[in-house]
């Protein structure tokens, strides 16, 4: 990560609440085409969540602890705050002076924006405000969030809109949190109803919905460098498994969750 930060964007895009499971069967059938070919070997790592909620999860992640691989460790850090005895912390780490992440890009030069999606980036008060509060620019409307089916477009009209009036020498961390996946998702789901509600079946319909329109996103993403994308989910999350339903709990369908990092190359027009 030495290499990269100066040099080129970063995205962090989470799919707020993905389980692994469903990510990973709908890769495997082919229905999520435009995610898959993103990622290496065509599959989504199977990692472990750092919180089971998002205000949780995204505190953790933004300090520089991203979902851990779901295999004995330790597991070296892309990014970690300078920290006096830190075992995940290496050579190929890269380590900032400041308490976060989001204020270590911008201490190197980024210009930090997040488009916000569920409750927790909504600015609409004191705790809506925190996670957002950390970035140099923040997005959040009503249509970006949970109760909108179209969602993750309007996030990436903004996005685009963001990424146009940049400098092209400015580098860019661009944050943006998917709310299609969180309840309320049956209305993306053809022909189902509110009053039966969510189901894992409309969790993945939600999913393929997102999957139609990354591609324009990772094409706003690479138009003036090359950027370097991590995409996850920062929990899951359980309709009915072993009785359970929601998150902020402690069953294996939300602390496994689906994670990738890749490189999105330059576009020709950015070369």
């Amino acid at each position: 990560m030495n290499e990269v930060i100066g040099q080129d964007d970063l995205l962090l895009i989470t799919l707020d609440t993905l389980r692994y499971d469903v990510a990973e069967e709908l890769a495997a059938a082919g229905r999520t085409p435009n995610l898959t070919r993103c990622l290496p070997h065509g599959a989504w790592q199977r990692r472990h969540a750092p919180g089971n909620f998002t205000y949780a999860s995204h505190q953790a992640m933004f300090a520089g602890f991203l979902p851990t691989p779901a295999e004995p460790g330790p597991h070296p850090r892309l990014f970690a705050a300078r920290f006096a005895g830190s075992e995940t912390t290496k050579g190929r780490t890269y380590v900032f002076d400041t308490p976060d992440l989001v204020s270590g890009l911008a201490a190197a030069g980024y210009r930090t924006v997040c488009i916000g999606g569920v409750g927790f980036f909504n600015e609409q008060g004191p705790l809506g405000s925190v996670l957002p509060g950390m970035f140099q620019e923040s997005h959040w409307e009503p249509e970006f969030g949970v109760t909108s089916a179209v969602s993750f477009e309007k996030q990436i009209d903004r996005a685009e809109q963001v990424i146009a009036g940049l400098p092209q020498d400015q580098r860019l961390f661009l944050f943006v949190n998917v709310a299609s996946l969180h309840q309320p998702n049956w209305f993306h789901l053809p022909g189902a109803t509110s009053e039966a509600g969510d189901s894992r079946e409309s969790h993945a319909a939600a999913l393929e919905y997102v999957d139609r329109h990354i591609g324009r996103l990772f094409t706003a993403a690479r138009s003036r460098r090359r950027c370097f994308a991590v995409v996850c989910s920062d929990h899951g999350t359980t309709y009915g498994d072993d009785g359970y339903t929601g998150h902020r709990l402690g069953h294996d369908a939300v602390w496994t969750v689906p994670y990738a990092q890749f490189f999105l190359e330059a576009s020709e027009a950015a070369e």
